[in-house]
């Protein structure tokens, strides 16, 4: 035609490659584009709602208190690792664990570190364990350790060392082969359960301490979110006075844990700060009743009610109260709610080798029904050893101390029981109120909060807190330092109730000591309070420095090496 030219074949099939070919590209280019986009946009969705989520639970600027205490720590951390302070540091961490090793690993003792070639007789394997049950070491007997041994009378010690004889190679993992050890368990569980006002149908597992149960019951509330709200992400909100061993169940078990301030003068946990705190990934609440270090318990009713409106689980941490906290309003002490009484806890701990006067090694936890138990079950139906299930953590568990627990709480019984409530706790009411009465202690010493229970914690006003508790050590007492802040608490036992008067004689003595040491730096100008060479004073009178809590962390981490030195 005129005006049109004709185009090569080879030309018109190139170029109609060409255009069939475009439209292809282009979609692969807008899929990747997208692709690109679309992950984009998920990850800043996803920080987003972290920051808004922090932003709700501790605000503004408690968040940006939080990210300069974490630029700070980190900073302090890099500065550690520089090699003139790293040498100074090393040198600290080495000397101290050098005193340490003297103390626990004494020179002077024979060490066994191979098997003998041949047995030894039984005689001389009863005077080596008459040697070590006489080692140096702080007389608990005499009353003078805080906490520990919560019994220790001859009368119970021998029935348990009779019913631990009588069951040593009990299992509970076969109750097939020991019946006998499965009905025990049982009935502590079901004993406990009942203190505690259960409700019917509801359950519990013994464990082999406080740490086991708390595990467990976080580990039950972890599967549960998971099971019921496909939740991948859980987050525990608690107080900062709970149990560390919740942070370990953290570390465990992968749940973020949320602390919350229990600012004085109460010291109990701000409720409305766990209400800020709580989002959709929250699986669980927890309160102490009592807490470890301060012997404060916390709000439970307050705790219940905000679990029951956001239907999440609550754990109480009975393992400290145990056996003192169902018996303080028949004793006719102060009393708050705290039990299964209150429809919002789900879950307590209860150590019975506290003041249940058990054995060591034995606690349970409870759970207001058997569906929350069964989520901290393990079962395994295709292991080539055969069907294998276990109802906790543990798989072999010892039978004897199963059968020492039972016999404790059924030769106690609920009189006896009483009767220690009534001794202990009136005990640690009449220490405190010395505190509080006595001019030269009540001027130094603050006792923290209201403690309800066995445990009385106070702070220095002007002394430094970590030299009284060498000075207190020095006289013959094992007490219980704390930080965050600094302080000491006492826990209430049998024994210490018997000599209670005498602890707080020594007391009133040692803060004498430490005045008279501060009025005499004072008249010699030195001004700031000294610092003392103790290990309560090492340990802790640099904790609240940024910069020493690696250094502690090494030295904690030398001192359970030392733990399995030979």
């Amino acid at each position: 035609m005129p005006g049109t030219s004709r185009m090569p074949v080879s030309l018109r099939e190139s170029f109609n490659t060409v255009k069939r070919s475009r439209p292809a590209n282009t979609l692969q280019l807008l899929n990747l584009d997208l692709l690109r986009n679309i992950v984009f946009f998920l990850f800043v969705l996803r920080w987003t709602r972290r920051v808004l989520l922090k932003l709700k639970g501790r605000g503004l600027l408690g968040t940006l208190a939080e990210l300069y205490a974490n630029a700070q720590r980190i900073g302090y951390g890099y500065f550690l690792r520089m090699p003139g302070v790293r040498t100074q540091v090393r040198k600290q961490v080495h000397d101290a664990l050098a005193k340490l090793q003297i103390k626990m690993v004494p020179a002077s003792t024979t060490r066994y570190l191979t098997l003998p070639k041949e047995g030894w007789s039984e005689d001389a394997v009863r005077k080596e364990l008459d040697t070590l049950a006489t080692m140096d070491h702080t007389r608990w007997e005499d009353g003078y350790v805080s906490g520990a041994v919560y019994h220790g009378e001859d009368d119970l010690l021998r029935l348990q060392t009779e019913a631990y004889g009588k069951f040593t190679v009990a299992n509970p993992i076969h109750p097939d082969v020991f019946p006998g050890v499965r009905k025990m368990e049982a009935e502590v569980v079901a004993m406990v359960l009942g203190l505690f006002n259960a409700p019917v149908g509801a359950a519990g597992v013994s464990t082999s301490g406080g740490t086991e149960s708390i595990l467990s019951a976080c580990l039950s509330a972890r599967q549960k979110a998971y099971a019921e709200r496909g939740i991948t992400e859980p987050e525990m909100i608690l107080p900062e006075t709970a149990h560390t061993a919740f942070r370990k169940a953290g570390e465990y078990f992968k749940i973020k844990t949320h602390m919350v301030a229990c600012p004085a003068p109460t010291y109990q946990v701000d409720v409305r700060r766990v209400s800020r705190l709580i989002n959709s990934n929250t699986i669980l609440l927890v309160g102490s009743a009592p807490n470890f270090p301060h012997g404060i318990m916390d709000d439970i009713s307050a705790l219940s009610k905000l679990a029951l409106k956001r239907r999440l689980p609550l754990h109480v941490d009975c393992c400290l109260g145990s056996f003192l906290m169902p018996f303080l309003e028949k004793a006719g002490f102060e009393a708050e709610p705290f039990d299964f009484r209150l429809k919002g806890v789900t879950s307590i701990s209860c150590d019975t080798h506290k003041y249940g006067f058990a054995p060591k090694g034995s606690s349970t936890v409870l759970y207001r029904t058997q569906e929350l138990r069964t989520y901290q079950y393990f079962i395994d139906p295709s292991w080539s050893g055969g069907v294998y299930a276990s109802p906790g953590i543990a798989g072999s568990r010892p039978g004897a101390l199963i059968a020492a627990c039972w016999a404790s709480l059924v030769t106690v019984g609920e009189a006896g029981y009483l009767a220690s409530c009534e001794q202990i706790v009136g005990s640690a009411k009449k220490l405190a109120e010395r505190i509080r009465d006595t001019p030269a202690l009540a001027a130094e010493l603050e006792i923290m909060g209201k403690p309800l229970v066995s445990v009385v914690a106070f702070r220095a006003r002007n002394l430094d807190v970590y030299d009284i508790s060498d000075g207190m050590t020095a006289r013959g007492w094992h007490l219980n330092a704390l930080q965050n802040p600094p302080a000491i608490h006492v826990a209430m036992t049998l024994p210490l109730s018997k000599v209670w008067e005498r602890l707080a004689a020594d007391l009133e003595a040692v803060v004498e000591e430490e005045r008279e040491k501060e009025r005499v730096r004072t008249v010699e100008g030195k001004g700031a309070k000294g610092k003392g060479t103790g290990d309560a004073a090492a340990l802790y009178g640099v904790a609240g420095s940024l910069p020493n809590k690696s250094v502690v962390v090494d030295l904690a981490r030398g001192f359970l090496d030392l733990l399995y030195k030979a």
